[in-house]
């Protein structure tokens, strides 16, 4: 993806909602990734000078390694030096998995949001897993992943903006027929899939991802096979809720409403069956219980 301003993803009814988010406090792209971009304009992009910038943080180095070595990328032997991480993994690729590790570095620690983010990062290694298993090699696993860490990003964003945000939230986690935004918008100017979807335009991840995050509570979008959002959207809305319910209920915590609601829908488009369902459960048990 590159400049956001060349592809429009908001309608008329959005931009009006864009207009009241500027005080909201979405965090700034951060730089490392304005220098990725910058180097993946090149002919001939400079590995040693973004290695260098990167092992400069401790801790993104790591974490960076990390994830090319988790079985999601593809990569078929361990990577042991950020240069290395980046010549598998790839520009593009790299990009979306730095993004993925700063997010949570953005925003103040707290013991809800760390719950959050174990969560989020559950669900994107089983959205990951789930796109191999039985995706029919309709996802890629590091989109599917990616959108994971990302889908829920707005949340965080309005817990630090409204005080009683957690309120909303809680309401919405319960509702069982409206959707999770509708519930959102009662209370709040906006809700957290616009946030959202803000925010990963802001950081230039790809188009799919934008509009998938814009639209992961709509089950219409699920239902309806449209130009926009793209299918690759849907898929990675389908997956990452497929995801979160076998999260739920291999946990019990975190429970929504949102498979009732989506669920059914979900399945038809990943071509999954009810009676299939259970088998997958229990193949996916072993990669939720796993460390990344």
């Amino acid at each position: 993806m590159t400049n956001t301003a060349e592809a429009p993803l908001l309608s008329p009814v959005d931009a009006l909602l864009e207009s009241s988010l500027k005080d909201i406090g979405i965090p700034p792209r951060p730089v490392i990734l304005d220098r990725i971009s910058h180097e993946m304009r090149k002919e001939e992009p400079d590995y040693k000078r973004l290695a260098n910038v990167i092992g400069a943080d401790v801790s993104l180095s790591a974490s960076l390694i990390k994830t090319a070595n988790s079985p999601f990328f593809g990569c078929r032997n361990r990577v042991h030096s950020i240069n290395e991480a980046l010549m598998m993994l790839g520009l593009n690729i790299a990009s979306r998995a730095i993004a993925g590790i700063i997010l949570r570095k953005v925003f103040p620690a707290s013991l809800q949001l760390e719950r959050f983010w174990d969560a989020s990062a559950r669900i994107a290694r089983l959205s990951g897993w789930l796109s191999q298993y039985v995706g029919n090699h309709k996802l890629r696993a590091d989109d599917a992943y990616t959108f994971g860490l990302f889908r829920d990003c707005g949340i965080p964003v309005l817990l630090m903006r409204f005080p009683d945000y957690h309120k909303t939230l809680a309401q919405a986690n319960g509702e069982d027929h409206r959707s999770f935004t509708a519930v959102e918008e009662s209370h709040l100017p906006t809700h957290h899939a616009m946030v959202g979807c803000l925010l990963a335009q802001s950081w230039w991840l790809p188009e799919e991802t934008c509009l998938a995050i814009r639209h992961h509570h709509d089950v219409e979008v699920i239902e309806t096979a449209t130009v926009t959002p793209p299918l690759t959207s849907r898929y990675r809305i389908a997956m990452a809720q497929f995801a979160e319910y076998l999260v739920q209920r291999h946990t019990g915590l975190s429970n929504t409403r949102e498979w009732s609601k989506l669920g059914g829908a979900c399945l038809r488009l990943l071509d999954i069956a009810e009676n299939e369902v259970d088998g997958i459960y229990a193949e996916a048990v072993p990669v939720m219980d796993a460390e990344e």
